[in-house]
């Protein structure tokens, strides 16, 4: 008789090997920020740290949001679940009415809020990741599912914002298929969607010149090919083990967007290929922690909601890296813990608290 001491000790586990893993990618994240960010903050503010410090703020803001979420039981999640996602589609809206809303790189994305501003797309990736969890638990129809999906993306479009877009749907398709929906209904949406992304990219300049450029890197390399350029300069330059932390090139005014986006890129031209192979390896881990607390996980509406949390953040890490490294056209999302952003970073952390409340209650089969 074992008298559930081994499905304690994998529990505890779980829950440690996940806690430590958060906080090291965090931290990896502001080192990172620090390195990467310097020439532009010490550019723009006179202070190379600028960035750093107001990462540090946000890192602070979503440690506690981690620590408070991994204490507080995840069934108060679908208790508010539908408020918290109809907030975040007032959000939605509010960001597309001039005045409310800032512009900035060509998208409507942010509200300001006096010292600091928000994302709302940031904010509306969790709150419909619990949505979606509390519908597959309800054991709704298939329009519950893409209904609020639809309408969430719709929504982004109207920003523009084709790469968060993507992270959401994937995100949202990776439930709906765990919920046992109906796999004509699953396969026909995601049909509907790879044909609806493809004429959102034809229908769109830049974003066609973006899908035209990735088929041919050489193609406008000082205009529309620039970006994707640079980038394999800075992986080509850090070679297998690096140039070296803080010795990046690129981050010096060559590679666009070097502490957000592309941050990556500085990563590997820096600690090379071996460095970024294990930045990979995190991620991975991330996946692989994530999906067996999913699998393990004590009923539907935690299962699902875990299942949307490492797709998300699994997702976004894979859809980055992968933009990075050509496998896929340029999409303009951050790096998960790494890049630079508070709403995103509150929004990952909070979601990882989640998880790791939900890995205190796994069972050793789920139901």
């Amino acid at each position: 008789m074992d008298f559930g001491w081994r499905q304690f000790n994998v529990r505890k586990s779980t829950n440690r090997n996940l806690f430590i893993l958060v906080l090291a990618l965090l931290f990896l994240g502001l080192v990172f920020i620090a390195d990467a960010s310097s020439p532009q903050a010490l550019s723009l503010f006179n202070d190379k740290f600028y960035f750093l410090k107001s990462q540090l703020i946000w890192a602070g803001i979503g440690i506690a949001a981690f620590l408070v979420a991994s204490k507080v039981h995840y069934t108060f999640w679908e208790k508010i679940a539908t408020p918290l996602f109809l907030l975040s589609i007032i959000l939605l809206l509010l960001v597309l009415i001039p005045g409310l809303g800032f512009t900035a790189l060509g998208a409507r994305r942010w509200i300001p809020l006096g010292f600091f501003s928000i994302q709302p797309s940031e904010v509306v990736k969790l709150t419909l990741c619990i949505f979606l969890a509390k519908v597959a638990s309800k054991k709704k129809g298939p329009v519950s599912f893409f209904l609020p999906l639809a309408s969430v993306i719709a929504l982004i479009m109207l920003q523009p914002d084709l790469g968060t877009s993507l992270v959401i749907a994937a995100m949202a398709f990776s439930q709906i298929f765990v919920s046992n929906t109906n796999l004509w209904y699953f396969f026909g949406a995601l049909g509907g969607g790879a044909i609806a992304t493809l004429g959102l990219i034809l229908i769109s300049p830049y974003r066609k010149e973006r899908l035209l450029t990735f088929f041919e890197t050489t193609r406008d390399p000082l205009g529309k090919g620039y970006h994707i350029r640079q980038i394999l300069i800075a992986l080509g330059s850090g070679g297998v083990t690096g140039v070296g932390l803080g010795a990046s090139r690129q981050k010096y005014s060559f590679l666009p967007e070097s502490s957000t986006d592309s941050i990556f890129a500085v990563i590997a031209e820096e600690l090379g290929l071996l460095g970024a192979t294990a930045i990979i390896l995190l991620f991975s881990y991330f996946v692989f922690l994530g999906l067996k607390i999913a699998k393990n996980a004590p009923n539907v509406f935690s299962s699902v909601l875990a299942t949307g949390i490492t797709a998300w953040i699994g997702g976004q890490a894979f859809l980055n890296i992968a933009s990075m490294v050509a496998l896929v056209p340029l999409t303009g999302i951050p790096l998960p813990f790494m890049s630079y952003g508070g709403s995103s970073l509150v929004m990952i952390l909070t979601a990882c608290g989640i998880l790791l409340n939900i890995s205190k209650y796994a069972t050793k089969t789920g139901k």
